[in-house]
């Protein structure tokens, strides 16, 4: 999959997690940061049913689309939730747990995915 995909891929996870009333939601080009994915999606819940709900919209559009889960961590206690298809790796957390693991602190040399300018140029 060419790094296109992957792009569109990520907008469309945060657009379904915006739509299931995801807060915060951010894309971070993780290319030149680590081989362990291209983009990662973050996103905040309120509760731990929302996390839930999030995490299997968020699914479910990517499998409509073809995409495989490789992996999914955190299903059970759902105060966060790691979607891995590879190249693409989502985080569903409720505010508490976003706070404390802080991942935008702990990959800041990422680059912020300005998803305005990029939905602007699609039009």
């Amino acid at each position: 999959m060419i790094t296109n995909d992957i792009l569109a891929n990520a907008l469309l996870a945060a657009d379904t997690a915006e739509g299931k009333k995801g807060e915060r939601v951010v894309v971070l080009d993780m290319r030149d940061v680590t081989l362990i994915a291209d983009y990662f999606v973050i996103v905040s819940a309120t509760n731990v049913i929302q996390v839930q709900t999030i995490a299997d919209a968020v699914d479910e559009a990517l499998q409509a689309r073809g995409l495989e889960r490789i992996n999914q961590v955190g299903r059970a206690r759902a105060h966060w939730v790691l979607l891995d298809y590879g190249g693409l790796v989502v985080h569903v957390f409720t505010e508490e747990e976003r706070q404390y693991y802080n991942l935008e602190r702990l990959w800041g040399d990422a680059v912020v995915v300005d998803r305005a300018a990029l939905k602007a140029g699609r039009q």
